[in-house]
């Protein structure tokens, strides 16, 4: 795997020459689970990390399935995980892992450079994401960082996740620019009786309308509001401060 570039880590505070002074030294070593569906990688990460002192791969498995047994009997600090697996890929068996071994950190070493996979392993629970392109030193060193409370996403990964932030930002700033549908005075007096749990009849009684109006209301308001119940109508007015109930 080539050296192209580091991982990069997110809320590393205080890292550096005296924050490393500080610390003291791991008694015990990072126990590895190590999760793909090629034995030959498996068995390459094995003997990468055999060479750290402070790491020891305690079991490997072939697919998510098998993850889950394994982390379930063997405690793991650490499940360095593929994503794309038979059986039980590693994005689903993420839930469950946390589910039987909670300490469990979870770093999602992969080729997928797809958004989604990386918004859903995220979701999922997992700690880092790692392209398999990184070199087998950054493997050990964003395990040391996941087990020190670190979370740790390729550059390019992490790009892509700021990039989709921002999107979101600006989705949700354009969406407040357009106004809220206009209700009539009529409407939202309906809107309003409807909120306090009235039927279409008692609207009707209290507008001095006929129920079949009220019916027209109700209609064209869901309409205006592109809703599909009563309910969804009240909570919607009332997020978007149409209506005020006291």
């Amino acid at each position: 795997m080539p050296d192209s570039f580091e991982p990069a880590d997110i809320g590393d505070e205080g890292r550096g020459p005296a924050r490393d002074h500080l610390e003291a030294p791991r008694k015990e070593p990072i126990r590895v689970l190590v999760v793909d569906d090629h034995a030959l990688f498996r068995r390459g990460l094995e003997i990468v990390l055999a060479q750290e002192e402070d790491i020891q791969v305690i079991g490997e498995a072939g697919d998510g399935a098998e993850a889950v047994e394994k982390a379930a009997d063997l405690l793991p600090d650490i499940v360095l995980m593929d994503v794309r697996m038979p059986r039980r890929g590693g994005i689903e068996a993420c839930t469950s892992i946390k589910e039987v071994a909670p300490s469990a950190k979870i770093i999602m070493l992969t080729i997928s450079d797809e958004e989604a996979d990386l918004y859903e392993a995220i979701k999922a629970g997992a700690t880092g994401y790692l392209l398999k392109e990184i070199s087998t030193d950054e493997v050990a060193t964003a395990i040391r960082a996941v087990a020190d409370g670190q979370s740790q996403i390729s550059p390019s990964m992490a790009s892509k996740l700021l990039t989709e932030f921002k999107s979101m930002i600006q989705r949700t700033d354009e969406r407040r620019l357009v106004p809220a549908p206009r209700l009539t005075d009529r409407e939202l007096e309906v809107l309003k009786l409807v909120a306090t749990g009235l039927n279409n009849r008692d609207i009707a009684k209290q507008l001095f309308i006929s129920e079949n109006t009220v019916k027209n209301h109700v209609r064209n308001i869901l309409e205006k509001l592109q809703l599909h119940s009563r309910m969804e109508a009240v909570v919607y007015a009332m997020r978007e401060k149409i209506l005020e109930i006291r």
